[in-house]
């Protein structure tokens, strides 16, 4: 199968090197052109724990019309900028590829929609972990799988086959959900309860169950999301807080990926986190004023 990644920072990387590795034609695009040169190079770098692994048949380019189209496309690219990530790599998307989006945040699939025909998308979500080292390395903590799901919740034969290539022992098992609308909500109401928190504390995602104000926040967090997605029907795993804070004890040691962006001076996912539960709770008369409060300190 041939794949871009559109959006090749740790998660792009890990994804196209393990695909790249089971005998995929990968290429990972991304606008970071000294990561590019490196792998071209020496070969993408992955580190896990005290091993590394070069993988040398992925090839990375920061022109998506070198590529040509694709089988599928996976979206990588933070949900602040997925239209312009779309858009700028049009190129590599035909009438038959298929997009599949691993993003956090709510959003991601309208603004692919504007550019792909909504039959053509797939959404998911994933539990790996991964950080950017430097230019050509990225690290992997943690292979925690990947869930996948056609967005009317069919179970078609091109998400099992999809799936099916996913399920790869470097990224943890892949499966297929009939509700993976659900599962981006579940996935947002954990981001919603750590990111933000971690990013403004400067700690570990499991130094927020230190202290009592670290827990009382992230439960009003979840809770304000929890009551927005009930408002909007959709159906969760989880209801209450503890999953949130299970996934904060699990990943103790790991930073955030909004704590890592604001060490790094980039620009955080806050406006598609907790400022999506903000605009939807606008929208249905739901208030979230700690949505709001962190929304606004983040962005501050």
């Amino acid at each position: 199968m041939k794949v871009g990644v559109i959006g090749s920072g740790s998660m792009g990387s890990l994804y196209g090197g393990a695909l790249a590795e089971t005998g995929h034609d990968v290429y990972l695009i991304d606008i970071f052109k000294e990561h590019v040169d490196c792998i071209n190079r020496d070969g993408l770098c992955i580190v896990k724990g005290k091993d590394k692994r070069y993988i040398r048949n992925i090839k990375a380019t920061t022109d998506p019309a070198e590529v040509g189209t694709v089988d599928m496309a996976i979206v990588f690219v933070k949900s602040t900028i997925t239209d312009i990530g779309i858009e700028s790599n049009i190129d590599i998307i035909g009438e038959d590829t298929v997009v599949l989006t691993l993003q956090n945040g709510l959003g991601n699939i309208e603004k692919i929609a504007r550019c792909v025909d909504r039959e053509n998308i797939i959404a998911g979500t994933s539990a790996n972990g991964a950080s950017f080292v430097e230019p050509g390395v990225i690290r992997h903590s943690g292979a925690g799988g990947t869930v996948i799901g056609e967005l009317d919740g069919d179970i078609t034969d091109r998400v099992r086959d999809i799936a099916k290539n996913l399920d790869i022992p470097e990224l943890g098992p892949a499966s297929i959900s009939d509700n993976v609308i659900g599962l981006i909500w579940d996935k947002l109401l954990v981001n919603v309860g750590i990111n933000p928190l971690t990013a403004l504390t400067d700690l570990k995602n499991g130094q927020l169950l230190e202290s009592d104000e670290g827990i009382r926040l992230l439960e009003s967090l979840v809770n304000e999301g929890v009551e927005v997605a009930q408002a909007l029907n959709i159906r969760l795993s989880h209801h209450t807080p503890e999953h949130c804070k299970t996934v904060a004890g699990q990943t103790g040691e790991n930073i955030s990926s909004m704590l890592a962006d604001v060490m790094n001076k980039r620009k955080t996912e806050i406006e598609n986190i907790n400022g999506a539960i903000v605009r939807e709770g606008e929208r249905l008369g739901i208030p979230t004023p700690v949505h709001e409060l962190i929304t606004d300190l983040i962005i501050l």
